[in-house]
């Protein structure tokens, strides 16, 4: 059968997406029976009508209109109740597609960080299917047989019909070559502008401290303009042409007009079969000059379902298997991976192993691929190429509602929910006060929530927007902590924190030492990561050393500028102290991480009493 939604069957997986698709086509038979009896019962009137010019007129029989009124009157209502169905029918259909779509399709825009317009191309498939273009669609199979209505009458009639609705045809292929790529620009343009307002949205407080606002609100109307400009030239022509489809459409009327008066003048048909072939052509060629006027629409549509299926396109169906809980190991074989929208990787060659139970610490210059690192341990991204376990199991093979209980992840860019402090703290699960209040008090954050308004019960903003950094911070930190997962990855944990707050992350990092957590940190501050088993050094996407903490910080040499004293980078146990007016640097090939010499005394101390 005919696929009459205007859009692309569904994908070849056996996505949400393709059972969506495959639910709407088990009802177009059925839809398709109900527009055939519309259809056939709008040829009540010009029956009607031919009837009563043909019959009543002529016998002047009065019993004969009134049954023939009574007749007309009861099929209309038929076609009253039918449209209504088909209507409620559509409306069902549409809300159960975006019901069998979206809860995978919320998936995987969170799962795999991508941006929400899958949403809303969903909303846009979703209202085409219950608007007038999806109707038109439906009527425009039986516009042959209203012209084969007009044939019956005279042939003459039927090829006045049959050249206008080639002509009307032939204006909306025309329409869809001439305002097609227009719209689809016109459509990228605004998804930017879109993008770029909830982006500017989420950091207005930076935007009008720096006075950002006026060069932002011009790279805004930079896209919008695009995309009305290419909006008003699409539609300018699509006007165009439907103006053209009009006057086509009022020619008709006249032609036929014309024709049957001709044709009734030479006896050859009746008035009433001149009127009916003028009321019949109008409902044959309707659904074809509407489909020029909703030509935007479904062209909007197929488009956000290309793009439904582009997202869809390696879905994998079913839950894995639940894998025995984790202890904590972390395996990288030869890993690439690059961030979603990049040509270049950013990881290259990663191959290192991560014990259970091992504190690991990882530096190196802004850009070198730190935290596209900690995003391939934590299943956030996929490899490219080569594989990264969790011990032993790929991440495609860990069931993700099961894995997330034994990974705690606090990213650099910290974002809280609309929801409680406690919501946040439980990640929206089932809140245990208990484990609550510890994954708190672990980070050093209890009593700064209990200065609360109303302490873990206190409503928060989208992006805990009524909150500080640092106290946005110790919460990311507890929800991190929260029910002791087996793998925690902290990405520059001390960033919004003060000197107290930073002591609670170094208590935090030998605490999770002894109780045998992976934990896995990136900072530049010795003061953090002093306390580690392990370092990491990235530069340029490369792994370029990694092992114990003592055998890898003396490699790494500390220099000052010119004007100071350059020393050794960690000397002897105990011999690390450095004057207070100097400023030790680790460099890192492009990049430096700074320390104060009261890091570097904090720091060697710390080396001493592991020794």
């Amino acid at each position: 059968m005919a696929d009459t939604t205007g859009v692309p069957s569904g994908a070849d997986n056996d996505s949400p997406l393709a059972q969506a698709v495959a639910g709407l086509k088990r009802y177009l038979k059925v839809l398709l029976g109900f527009s055939c009896f519309l259809n056939l019962l709008i040829l009540t009137g010009p029956l009607y009508m031919l009837q009563v010019y043909d019959r009543v007129l002529v016998s002047r029989n009065e019993p004969t209109l009134v049954y023939l009124t009574l007749l007309a009157v009861a099929a209309l209502l038929v076609l009253a109740a039918l449209d209504v169905v088909r209507s409620r029918i559509l409306v069902r259909l549409s809300n159960n597609f975006s019901q069998t779509v979206t809860p995978e399709l919320f998936r995987l825009i969170l799962g795999r960080a991508r941006t929400a317009n899958g949403l809303r191309d969903l909303e846009t498939v979703r209202t085409f299917l219950t608007g007038s273009s999806m109707v038109t669609l439906f009527d425009v199979p039986w516009a042959p047989l209203f012209l084969g209505f007009v044939y019956i009458l005279h042939p003459y009639l039927g090829h006045v019909a049959l050249i206008g609705a080639v002509v009307l045809f032939g204006l909306a292929v025309w329409n869809e070559r001439r305002t097609c790529g227009l719209l689809a620009k016109a459509g990228e343009h605004q998804r930017k502008a879109t993008d770029f307002t909830e982006l500017s949205a989420r950091n207005s407080e930076a935007i009008n401290a720096m006075g950002m606002l006026d060069n932002l609100q011009q790279r805004w109307l930079g896209d919008q303009r695009a995309a009305l400009a290419f909006q008003a030239i699409a539609s300018d022509r699509a006007g165009t042409l439907v103006s053209a489809a009009k006057f086509v459409r009022f020619t008709l009327q006249v032609a036929i007009l014309g024709t049957g008066a001709w044709l009734a003048i030479q006896d050859i048909i009746s008035p009433g079969a001149m009127i009916a072939a003028s009321i019949v052509m109008s409902r044959a060629l309707a659904p074809v000059e509407s489909s020029i006027s909703s030509w935007q629409g479904l062209q909007g549509a197929k488009r956000a379902y290309a793009r439904l299926q582009e997202a869809f396109e390696h879905y994998e169906a079913g839950t894995p298997m639940s894998l025995p809980e984790p202890n904590g190991q972390i395996g990288f074989e030869n890993v690439y991976a690059r961030p979603p929208g990049s040509e270049a990787p950013i990881i290259k060659a990663f191959s290192f192993a991560i014990e259970a139970g091992d504190s690991v610490g990882i530096t190196g210059p802004s850009g070198a691929g730190k935290s596209s690192l900690v995003k391939l341990m934590t299943g956030i991204w996929l490899p490219e190429s080569g594989s990264v376990r969790l011990d032993g199991a790929e991440f495609l093979n860990w069931n993700r509602a099961q894995l997330g209980r034994y990974i705690g992840y606090l990213p650099q860019d910290i974002e809280l929910f609309p929801g409680t402090v406690a919501d946040n703290i439980a990640r929206f699960g089932e809140a245990d006060p208990e484990k609550v209040v510890t994954a708190a008090k672990l980070v050093g954050g209890h009593s700064m929530i209990l200065d609360l308004p109303k302490a873990y019960d206190t409503l928060i903003g989208p992006g805990g927007a009524n909150l500080s950094g640092g106290q946005r911070q110790r919460i990311g930190l507890a929800r991190a902590l929260y029910d002791l997962p087996k793998l925690i990855v902290l990405d520059e944990p001390t960033s919004n924190l003060d000197a107290e707050g930073e002591s609670s992350v170094r208590t935090l990092i030998g605490w999770l030492k002894k109780q045998k957590i992976t934990c896995v940190v990136i900072a530049h501050k010795p003061t953090v990561i002093g306390g580690v088993d392990k370092l990491m050094v990235i530069q340029n996407g490369v792994l370029s050393q990694f092992g114990p903490l003592d055998e890898v910080l003396p490699g790494i040499t500390r220099q000052v500028p010119a004007e100071k004293t350059t020393v050794p980078a960690y000397g002897a146990a105990g011999s690390g102290i450095v004057g207070s007016n100097v400023e030790a640097r680790i460099p890192v090939k492009n990049g430096r991480v700074k320390l104060t010499a009261a890091e570097t005394r904090v720091s060697a101390n710390e080396n001493q009493g592991k020794q």
